[in-house]
C-alpha cells in the first residue's frame, strides 16, 4: 500500500521541527525521524492504529502515537494518507476543521 502525507501534515511536522529546533536542532530531527519511522510501518499494515476516538463512526481514521504526536491517518484502498501531526496534549474536539475534513 502506498504512503502519502498531505500538505497539512507535512506543515505540521514542519512547524514541529521549527519549534523544537529553537532548544535543539539535534533533537528537532531526532524528533522527525522518529515520527517518519513510526508511519512506515503503515504501508504494510495499515490497520495496526487504533480509531480516533473523536472521529465516531468513521472506521478508515485511524492514529499511531508517537509519543507525544499524535499521527492520525486514513485507509483508503491503495493508500495510506497522513492527514495530520498532532500533540497530543491539544483537545481535537476543540480543533475546527478536523484532520479528515481538511483532505
Amino acid at each position: 500500500m502506498k504512503l502519502e502525507w498531505s500538505n497539512f501534515a507535512v506543515s505540521d511536522l514542519e512547524l514541529i521541527k521549527e519549534y523544537v529546533s529553537r532548544d535543539s536542532e539535534f533533537y528537532a530531527a531526532r524528533l522527525v525521524e522518529r515520527v517518519i519511522q513510526s508511519v512506515e510501518i503503515l504501508s504494510s499494515f495499515p490497520h495496526i492504529g487504533r480509531y480516533v476516538p473523536e472521529a465516531e463512526g468513521i472506521p478508515n481514521i485511524r492514529e499511531v502515537i508517537s509519543n507525544p504526536y499524535r499521527i492520525i491517518y486514513r485507509t483508503e484502498e491503495y493508500r495510506v494518507l497522513i492527514l495530520a501531526v498532532i500533540h497530543s496534549a491539544r483537545d481535537l474536539a476543540e480543533i475546527e476543521p478536523k484532520p479528515w475534513e481538511l483532505s
